[in-house]
């Protein structure tokens, strides 16, 4: 199983002096979303996404990105997100399929593409800039002004949760917190657009509704 963080042998340039010690690193591995789609008794896959991430809250990851996509508009849309077993060795733990409910509607030639996604770039692999648009969800209401100095502050609560970057001062991260300032769910990855589509992801699943809610990133 692919795991977020890794021991390492480094070369430090220190004082005018080298020493080989060990460091721990973020890692960065390959993950492929495959989607179940059709009648329950006549289900298809559709291989739609390899992206670059850190591995950790894969599922999460997954209904995010079809959220964000545009693929579906809740998670009402999914029956379920696992990680597949029917792979090789070497691709336990980098391998999802998302069970879409058979009323909902893909045409994967719309979604073919080269949809290679890596860590600096999420929409890298899109074949022209009309993928760029996707169907949203309907924008929420307006609610109202937020205080300037609880966004100020924002940043340092989501910085002391971040406990990957405290092991390794190399990762981003988003998070999500009520109009209180406190702090609901904090995901990290190398990729912006991982950590976001990890958050979105956890939200969607319930934990918590997004309804009135900050997202830093």
């Amino acid at each position: 199983m692919a795991v977020p963080v890794a021991h390492e042998r480094i070369l430090r340039h220190e004082g005018g002096q080298v020493r080989e010690v060990e460091d721990i690193l973020v890692t960065e591995e390959p993950l492929e979303i495959r989607l179940g789609h059709g009648p329950l008794d006549e289900r298809e896959e559709f291989r739609l996404s390899v992206t670059m991430r850190t591995p950790g809250n894969d599922e999460e990851l997954a209904l995010g990105f079809l959220f964000t996509e545009g693929l579906i508009t809740g998670p009402e849309e999914v029956i379920r997100v696992a990680y597949c077993e029917d792979v090789n060795p070497e691709e336990r733990g980098n391998v999802v399929r998302v069970e879409l409910r058979p009323e909902v509607e893909l045409d994967p030639a719309k979604w073919q593409r080269n949809f290679y996604t890596t860590s600096s770039c999420g929409v890298c692999g899109k074949s022209s800039i009309d993928a760029v648009h996707v169907r949203c969800a309907t924008k929420p209401a307006d609610w109202g002004r937020v205080d300037p100095a609880l966004i100020t502050a924002l940043p340092d609560r989501m910085r002391a949760a971040q406990t990957v970057f405290k092991h390794t001062g190399g990762i981003h991260a988003a998070a999500l917190f009520n109009r209180e300032g406190e702090l609901l769910i904090l995901r990290e990855d190398v990729g912006r657009h991982n950590a976001v589509d990890k958050v979105i992801g956890a939200a969607l699943a319930g934990r918590p509704a997004t309804n009135n809610r900050l997202l830093l990133v």
